[in-house]
């Protein structure tokens, strides 16, 4: 096998073990696992995966009501482990890059949650 087979099959595996999926069913589940406290803004993702604070992972992320399909960079800035307290899930918070796409991700999701946002009901990670 040729040397850029090798890495191109390392590079597909360590993108799947870095791809988290999230699709919330509607704009109370999304309203839970926004993190608007994260400086660029950023997503809870369920999963019984391990990730260590830090990492970079690839989110892709449906919002309700959109057709769409985003795929977004982050690092893992929370970890909400098995058997948390208060009912919460076992996860990881990743916060979205200081780019354009997240941007425009995150001002999508803050315009689909509208009023909740100032509800101050608990979420995922706060």
């Amino acid at each position: 096998m040729a040397e850029s087979d090798t890495t191109s099959t390392l590079d597909a595996g360590a993108l799947r073990a870095s791809l988290l999926q999230f699709s919330p069913k509607d704009a109370n589940t999304l309203y839970a696992h926004y993190i608007k406290k994260f400086t660029y803004g950023g997503i809870f993702v369920p999963t019984a995966r391990d990730f260590e604070m830090g990492a970079e992972v690839i989110v892709a992320l449906s919002l309700p009501q959109r057709p769409e399909r985003f795929a977004l960079g982050g690092r893992v800035a929370w970890v909400t482990p098995a058997k948390a307290p208060h009912g919460r899930s076992q996860g990881v918070g990743i916060a979205f890059e200081n780019d354009d796409k997240s941007k425009a991700v995150r001002d999508a999701i803050e315009a689909a949650l509208g009023d909740l946002l100032r509800s101050g009901r608990g979420t995922q990670t706060l």
